[in-house]
């Protein structure tokens, strides 16, 4: 669900972690916590690992101590911000055959939802993966995805040129997407701007109560009050 999905759809050359987006059941979590053994992954900062940290939006943290995976963080969660549950990510996910193993990641679309946060390093990555599904696609994309272009595009100059090329497709209600049609391209840029700034707040607030509840796990096993 992280930088190696963006990898796998060539948006990015390399990435340090793994990013794991898990079900919350005790059979699923039994397999993990097994894999987890064979890799010596010990677990660094809080919280624990547990059903109840994941299933309230905490991200668990594994750092790998095998040879041949030595250092290799991992990152577990259950849940991300303004994406549906688990059940409804994995009907619509990616597979990727990577020497003779499927891996299954979060689909295009929802990758990209997963990376609007508040980190200036998910930002371009974002443009990345939208500008790598339209210059794959094709000369005649589905419908689908030319409205995931219309939502997503990041880059003023594609989304002009995507709301030239396909004007039949029914609108999408976004200000950017207006802007382009309007054939003004600084107002295209303010609008994408006004877009990130409104997902980092969003992200920085979904997130403030957890890292208020890590602060009080910190606190607690250093044993202050």
């Amino acid at each position: 669900m992280g930088g190696q999905a963006c990898v796998l759809y060539g948006a990015a050359e390399f990435s340090r972690d793994l990013d794991i987006l898990v079900l919350v059941e005790d059979a699923e979590l039994d397999r993990l916590s097994g894999a987890l053994i064979e890799l010596n992954a010990e677990q660094i900062a809080v919280p624990a690992f547990s059903a109840e940290n994941l299933r309230r939006g905490h991200a668990v943290h594994f750092r790998c101590r095998r040879d041949d995976v030595n250092g290799l963080r991992i990152d577990v969660m259950s849940s991300l911000r303004g994406l549906p549950g688990f059940e409804d990510l994995w009907e619509r996910r990616t597979s990727f055959e990577i020497a003779g193993e499927n891996i299954d990641v979060l689909s295009v679309a929802d990758l990209v939802q997963a990376k609007k946060t508040q980190r200036d390093k998910d930002w371009p990555m974002i443009r990345r993966l939208v500008e790598q599904s339209y210059f794959s696609a094709g000369s005649e994309p589905r419908k689908e995805l030319v409205e995931f272009w219309l939502r997503e595009l990041r880059t003023p100059e594609l989304l002009m040129e995507v709301c030239k090329r396909f004007p039949g497709v029914p609108g999408v209600t976004r200000p950017a997407v207006a802007a382009s049609l309007a054939g003004d391209f600084q107002e295209v840029a303010k609008r994408l701007d006004d877009e990130e700034r409104v997902e980092r707040r969003l992200d920085q607030e979904y997130w403030l109560p957890l890292k208020r509840e890590l602060e009080e796990l910190r606190m607690s096993r250093r044993g202050g009050v």
